[in-house]
């Protein structure tokens, strides 16, 4: 009687991945020593954060400092609402352009490579580019976070348009309708719950990113914010601090509800 067949390993080794995990861990090591990462400087960084965080405590409260709190704070959500309001209705029609499933490719591959640009860049170093354009405000820091929403609503957009059933898209060509009747029969009603989804993360991104590029001079909470840390007063840090958290949670209640209410 012939001995059975030995069975297959389940898990067989796979040795280039094996290798590929050791060179990822070795190069690690490798750029943690080259950057002076060390367990001495983290245990004593400890210790610095935490002087750094009792010094903020009890949040400034002073009347004058709530008032500037007030202005900037307003300042912040009028230019997270301007951007994001300008970034989306730019990059609906951004977004079918790049879509490869309604484009031809030439003018798909142009709006993708316009899609790309506005996403090289941080808001930030957009922010200061503008900051050179038109001067220190608010103009400055709403235009850069519209770039960031073009750069990131766009491509959700066409990928959400090139996920589509394309029967509907079809039927409607096949009865002689426009691209326009098309677009708005068979291909936004596919979409639309997702475009806003998309469209309410992106505002709650711009209000995030609307401190950042405050910081550089785009107007917003994020100048105040700056000038607190540069004058030592961490207590008025840790209240700015708070509020951006507070304000942030708010806004992605609210538009959390408002996208249950669209589904």
């Amino acid at each position: 009687m012939s001995a059975p067949a030995p069975h297959p390993d389940p898990f067989p080794a796979h040795w280039a991945a094996r290798g590929l995990k050791l060179l990822v861990v070795a190069y690690a090591l490798y750029a943690a020593s080259t950057l002076d990462l060390t367990w001495t400087r983290f245990v004593s960084g400890l210790d610095h954060g935490a002087a750094f965080i009792a010094r903020m405590f009890p949040p400034q409260t002073a009347p004058d400092k709530l008032q500037l709190l007030y202005e900037g704070t307003l300042e912040s959500l009028q230019i997270a609402i301007l951007a994001t309001f300008f970034g989306v209705a730019l990059s609906l029609p951004l977004g079918f352009l790049a879509a490869r499933n309604l484009m031809p490719r030439a003018v798909c591959w142009a709006a993708r490579g316009a899609i790309a640009l506005c996403r090289s860049l941080h808001p930030v170093i957009v922010a200061i580019l503008f900051v050179k354009a038109v001067g220190f405000g608010a103009l400055a820091g709403a235009l850069a976070l519209v770039v960031a929403s073009l750069g990131f609503i766009s491509k959700l957009f066409s990928e959400a348009i090139e996920d589509i059933d394309m029967k509907p898209v079809e039927a409607a060509r096949a009865a002689g309708g426009s691209f326009l009747g098309v677009t708005i029969m068979a291909v936004i009603p596919q979409v639309a719950a997702r475009f806003i989804g998309f469209s309410s993360y992106q505002f709650d991104s711009n209000l995030r990113n609307s401190t950042m590029v405050g910081i550089v001079g785009g107007g917003g909470i994020g100048a105040p914010l700056f000038t607190a840390y540069q004058r030592f007063d961490y207590d008025f840090v840790l209240t700015i601090l708070i509020t951006v958290i507070a304000l942030v949670l708010a806004t992605e209640a609210l538009t959390g509800r408002l996208r249950r209410l669209f589904q």
